[in-house]
């Protein structure tokens, strides 16, 4: 006798990871079938990540393990992981060996964002470009790394690596920000001179991080006994940082208070409050390592702070701006027909 007939399976019974029960799940992998506020959420996690990166590389210098893992791409000339080596301690290498294990991490949120902004619907070209921008700059930085090692940690070499993921933070923070936005001009929501008083504050800020890696270069903490330094002055040079600094925090209180007493919109009054805050938080650590001697715990958290100032600046000039939908054509009107 025939049992009970078993409809066949279609396209709509099949369950994909974002229909999981388990927030988490969902989550993990809301890359394949992306809301905005999904897209947001990773290219934020891609943020953190290269902000990540850029702390865990400082924290490879100030522990002098910079040369932990001594030839690139193998952490040895005959292993790709750590393995005993007579002139290597074995702690520097898991050090080192530990931050290249992080490019992964960034490597994969660098994927999930550009597979989110392929996917979503409709697809947005402004989005998948600025989303490529992430794993082309991570194999730009895993190659830069090779030149560090090759180099010895020459100071030049090392201050670009982080540089670069100073870039790689910018065009992460530009597709959260984009991400929310439509894809028509950009336009000011604040008066002219406002905008263009956030364009010049991203400059001073950028001056700054240069700035800040001439110390570094100059200063202590090379990452390696062998690593070169810059044949400069240190206290020229930490000065110099220090009167930019006061350029930054004084640009930032100029606009702090034009986009309180202008029509400005809340957003942007949080967002330039917010950098003050930091950049002050920053300036009390920078001062407190000088007067200690510069200390290898405060170093890192300079570098996180020097990051987090690079965030709130990049909020702060895009909370200047929107950009409206790009509006839909409009159907052709019709034209009577002569007789």
């Amino acid at each position: 006798m025939a049992g009970p007939t078993v409809p066949a399976r279609t396209i709509d019974d099949v369950k994909l990871p974002t229909d999981h029960p388990n927030a988490l799940v969902r989550r993990l992998f809301s890359f394949w079938a992306p809301t905005t506020q999904a897209m947001r959420g990773w290219a934020m996690a891609s943020v953190v990540v290269n902000a990540g990166i850029a702390v865990t590389g400082a924290g490879v210098r100030v522990t002098g393990s910079g040369l932990g893992c001594p030839t690139w791409p193998r952490c040895t000339p005959d292993s790709f992981i750590p393995v005993p080596h007579p002139e290597v301690s074995m702690l520097n290498m898991l050090v080192e060996f530990g931050n290249r294990l992080v490019t992964f991490l960034v490597l994969a949120v660098g994927a999930a964002c550009v597979i989110a902004a392929w996917r979503m619907v409709p697809r947005r070209r402004s989005l998948v470009g600025l989303a490529l921008l992430q794993p082309a700059g991570v194999v730009v930085q895993a190659l830069w790394g090779g030149l560090v090692v090759s180099t010895m940690l020459n100071p030049f070499t090392v201050g670009m690596h982080f540089l670069v993921s100073i870039g790689l933070i910018a065009a992460c923070w530009m597709l959260y920000a984009r991400a929310g936005e439509g894809d028509g001009p950009a336009r000011r929501v604040v008066h002219r001179d406002v905008r263009r008083l956030g364009h010049v504050l991203v400059a001073a800020v950028f001056a700054l991080l240069v700035a800040g890696v001439v110390v570094t270069g100059t200063g202590p903490h090379s990452g390696d006994v062998m690593a070169s330094r810059f044949d400069l002055d240190i206290e020229a040079v930490a000065r110099l940082h220090a009167d930019i600094a006061y350029v930054v925090v004084g640009l930032t209180f100029a606009l702090l208070f034009a986009v309180h007493v202008s029509d400005s919109t809340r957003p942007a009054r949080r967002a330039a409050l917010a950098l003050f805050a930091v950049e002050l938080l920053q300036g009390v650590i920078g001062y407190t390592q000088y007067f200690l001697a510069v200390p290898a715990a405060l170093v890192l958290l300079h570098v996180l702070g020097s990051t987090l100032v690079w965030i709130a600046v990049l909020r702060v000039v895009t909370s200047l701006r929107t950009r409206d939908p790009v509006p839909a054509p409009h159907s052709p009107t019709e034209v009577p027909a002569t007789v």
